[in-house]
């Protein structure tokens, strides 16, 4: 990932760095091309000044005197501008007599010379004899030219033109070299750019690499790596911190299910063993046959247990399919109350448990799954008649609040430690921690709030002095 985001970032960089150059390459190239014309017009202005101040009454008969010092400066001017530019200079008034000095741009490019265009030439002339300065570039020809012309006056009339024309190369010269320049510059700042980027991005990926790394251990199976959370920025630290709750979580999880395997497997071992070491006794005639009818009643007891755990792995199970959903039908919550004090009745005597039913209407019509609902109360009322102490007393209450009725089951057992309470429905929490004494896998609970989640309704356990009392809600049948 991190190879792929540099190759993109480097790509990025090259391509900006490339037009960033190609822009400064063209504005520089037209700046050099400007300043080169503006020189080719300043020297046409001065041979345009020299030219207007010539006397006589044509420019012809001036410089046809050899000793004028105006033809010499002419002449040494147009010289310099033939060095320089290789150019085809010319001097004319307007009865057309031309000065043309092109003797040295002959010489060094007859081929330039041969292949000037009169047509453009006489228009250029015409343009400047109206009083224009012109600066023209023509892709006539076999090369490009550029062409500068001014006009020179005597007073307020234009008495004639100066006219410049040279090959654009030799305007546009020495603009390679400033081009290789420019791209070895470029070079060194997108390399430059690409290392401080490459730095940069490897920083601000760190945190992402400890997050792979981190991902890479959590398939492994430890789940107690963490990692840091002060690295990045803003949502890169909000990142970490949700990795870490999720590694805590899942670590939390995962301890839970090996108490829970652990818990499973000792309370199916403790039946089993029981079982066949009663077995193997009578088998083997250690245990004489008088006393055998009573080890196979604790056999089948033993079974009976065994049974149960299985049931309830095997509910909770089914409870938590994605398809699970409760059958809802229209009953009387208080009429089901009675029925389970009823069908623990031999238990509650067992132990000499006094239980009450305190109802708010002798009826109370829920809309619920009449036998989810059962479930948990049978849960409930196991777990009170099993932690209330012999001549306890159990309380099963109803009632309604907000069109919504409130079942409680109430005992005067021995309660659950405070810091046990927040545990209760861990489904991964046995019920020997949640009660000083006791049985169990910690199903019973856990069974009961996945039946309410069913339900869209809730469950809790309440602050109560003595004992220990839940709660779960029913949507009441109006």
């Amino acid at each position: 990932m991190f190879a792929r985001i540099m190759a993109v970032v480097l790509a990025v960089i090259l391509l900006t760095t490339a037009c960033l150059t190609g822009i400064w390459w063209l504005t520089l190239r037209n700046r050099q091309i400007d300043a080169r014309l503006d020189y080719l017009i300043s020297e046409a202005e001065d041979i345009a000044y020299l030219a207007g101040n010539l006397s006589g009454d044509s420019l012809m008969e001036t410089i046809q005197d050899r000793d004028s010092a105006t033809r010499a400066n002419l002449n040494r001017m147009a010289e310099k501008v033939n060095r320089e530019f290789g150019a085809y200079i010319a001097v004319m008034d307007r009865n057309g007599n031309v000065m043309t000095n092109s003797r040295t741009a002959y010489n060094e490019d007859p081929e330039f010379m041969d292949s000037l265009n009169g047509e453009e030439i006489t228009e250029a002339f015409q343009q400047i004899l109206a009083g224009k300065t012109i600066r023209l570039r023509s892709e006539s020809g076999e090369a490009p030219t550029f062409t500068v012309g001014v006009p020179f006056m005597m007073g307020n009339t234009v008495t004639g033109a100066v006219f410049i024309r040279t090959k654009a190369q030799r305007i546009e010269s020495g603009l390679a070299e400033i081009l290789g320049r420019t791209a070895l510059f470029a070079a060194v700042v997108a390399a430059l750019s690409g290392v401080a980027v490459f730095l940069f991005v490897r920083r601000r990926m760190k945190p992402l690499k400890q997050l792979e790394t981190a991902a890479a251990t959590i398939a492994e199976g430890d789940f107690s790596v963490q990692v840091d959370e002060k690295q990045g920025d803003r949502e890169l630290r909000e990142l970490s911190g949700a990795f870490n709750t999720m590694t805590r979580k899942l670590q939390s999880v995962e301890t839970g299910r090996r108490e829970f395997v652990a818990n499973v497997s000792h309370e199916l071992r403790s039946p089993i063993t029981s079982i066949r070491g009663f077995a193997e006794g009578m088998a083997d005639g250690v245990i004489p046959g008088e006393e055998q009818p009573k080890y196979l009643r604790l056999m089948a007891d033993e079974s009976k247990r065994l049974s149960g755990l299985i049931d309830d792995l095997l509910a909770l199970s089914r409870l938590e399919r994605d398809d699970a959903a409760p059958e809802v039908t229209t009953f009387d919550v208080n009429e089901m109350l009675r029925r389970a004090v009823i069908r623990r009745m031999n238990d509650l005597e067992a132990k000499k448990i006094d239980v009450s039913c305190e109802f708010e209407e002798d009826s109370c019509r829920v809309r619920a799954d009449s036998d989810r609902i059962e479930q948990v109360v049978i849960n409930l009322l196991d777990n009170a008649i099993k932690f209330t102490p012999e001549g306890g007393r159990i309380t099963l209450e109803s009632g309604t609040k907000d069109g919504t009725a409130e079942i409680t089951v109430r005992d005067s057992g021995c309660g659950i430690a405070p810091e046990d309470r927040d545990k209760i429905f861990d489904r991964f929490f046995t019920a020997d921690r949640a009660h000083t004494a006791g049985k169990g896998t910690g199903l019973g609970l856990s069974i009961c709030k996945r039946i309410m989640e069913m339900h869209g309704q809730s469950i809790r356990l309440l602050d109560t002095e003595q004992g220990a009392a839940f709660r779960f809600t029913l949507e009441q049948d109006t």
